[in-house]
């Protein structure tokens, strides 16, 4: 019980700083915010052998743990993912400043005049799983939208995420910003998460980023708002006007280039017109590339084709499976992917216009795609500099959540003496 008073005491304290750094920070010139992400990524640069080394625990503590390959792979750092971090960080500090911005304004026949502008959602907390990376895109895409974050990672990404978490604080320091506008929970105590989620005095957003798990959790006990996130399961459907190369080298890229990702593709439709002919090819070089595909009764006449079960559909494998299915139509494919699918990011592969746009209206996907890989269901690949991750909701933000989805806005009315008859 003393435990749980310390640690509510903890999470109290880091609140009531993370509030107080929001006020401070919603004022920040654009200058000394882009001058702190600049600081943040040279000392992550700087420090790249120690957060290297700390990383190596990680791992270790991540294999006694019996991860996955994908997610020891989502865990792992290396020297040109500290790059890919510092980019990110320079990336998101060169973005246009959201923070004022006019959306729209407009005059009333009354006398007012009218305009919306882009204010801080002020405090968020960011609850994550094994990839330290998402320390540095959290805290940067937040500091730039004139936010206080709390991070707090996974145990698994423990020292490495320390230590980057250390790096943006040397870069706030350096832009005299307030140190408290980016916390990260500094204990591995599960009960922490708990306090976090019940924190309406001082958080206006918690974003989750993880696994069904951790989401399912985080929605079902928070009572702070949610941008939620809760799976990829992500379909490619092969139209019957497909072409072949275009398919064979996009779907290739969609499941094997990282299957830990959340835009990795987990399910295959094909037309039943070409599952001899496009089909036959992307599956057996799947199964060359060491991919299980677990099909259909159609789908089984292809040597090493492992037959589906009821719960492959729907299904996030994160790992070197996929599920395939044949369809005799792109409706069915859309009722399967409206049945199986979690509206992250759904793609089509034709050559004809039509079916893409009908695929496009039919569906609500957050993300839908048309002859590209679902890799680039990625905030950095939308030219956001970084994302705090996928929202798969439809309240405030979708899709990539970057930095000019977490702010608000307010309106600013400006009369000359008017009064209302």
């Amino acid at each position: 019980m003393k435990d749980m008073e310390n640690i509510a005491a903890m999470m109290a304290e880091i609140g009531a700083l993370a509030k107080a750094a929001a006020h401070d920070l919603a004022f920040a010139s654009a200058e000394r915010k882009h001058a702190a992400l600049i600081g943040a990524a040279d000392a992550v640069w700087q420090r790249r052998a120690e957060i290297i080394e700390a990383n190596v625990k990680d791992m270790d503590y991540g294999r006694e743990k019996g991860l996955t390959d994908a997610m020891m792979d989502r865990l792992m750092l290396d020297e040109d993912r500290i790059r890919g971090i510092v980019d990110g960080l320079r990336a998101v500090a060169e973005q246009k400043d959201p923070v004022g911005e006019v959306m729209t304004e407009w005059d009333m026949a009354s006398g007012l005049h009218i305009k919306r502008v882009r204010t801080p959602l002020g405090v968020i907390g960011v609850i994550y799983e094994s990839r330290p990376n998402v320390t540095a895109d959290a805290g940067a895409l937040c500091l730039k939208a004139g936010n206080a974050v709390i991070l707090r990672g996974g145990s698994e990404s423990f020292h490495s995420s320390g230590l980057i978490h250390e790096c943006l604080q040397d870069g706030l320091r350096s832009a005299n910003l307030p140190e408290d506008a980016i916390q990260r929970v500094p204990i591995r105590d599960r009960d922490a998460v708990s306090q976090m989620l019940q924190m309406t005095d001082t958080i206006d957003v918690i974003v989750p980023r993880g696994g069904k798990g951790l989401v399912g959790l985080v929605q079902r006990e928070a009572r702070v708002p949610v941008f939620a996130h809760l799976e990829g399961i992500v379909h490619v459907y092969v139209d019957a006007k497909a072409d072949p190369e275009k398919a064979l080298k996009v779907i290739l890229n969609a499941k094997t280039r990282r299957t830990g990702i959340c835009g990795s593709a987990e399910c295959l439709l094909i037309h039943r017109d070409v599952v001899n002919t496009i089909g036959q090819g992307v599956i057996r070089a799947l199964i060359d590339k060491g991919v299980e595909v677990r099909g259909d009764e159609t789908l089984m006449t292809i040597d090493g084709v492992v037959q589906a079960v009821d719960t492959d559909w729907g299904c996030e494998y994160l790992d070197m499976k996929i599920a395939a299915k044949a369809v005799d139509n792109i409706d069915e494919a859309i009722a399967h992917i409206r049945k199986y699918g979690s509206q992250h990011t759904d793609c089509i592969l034709t050559e004809d216009d039509v079916a893409a746009e009908h695929f496009f209206i039919r569906l609500d996907s957050a993300i839908l795609m048309h002859n590209a890989s679902t890799q680039f269901a990625d905030g950095g690949e939308f030219g956001m500099g970084a994302e705090i991750g996928i929202a798969t909701g439809k309240m405030h933000a979708r899709g990539p959540v970057g930095a000019e989805q977490l702010t608000s806005f307010k309106y600013l009315v400006t009369g000359d003496g008017a009064v209302r008859s």
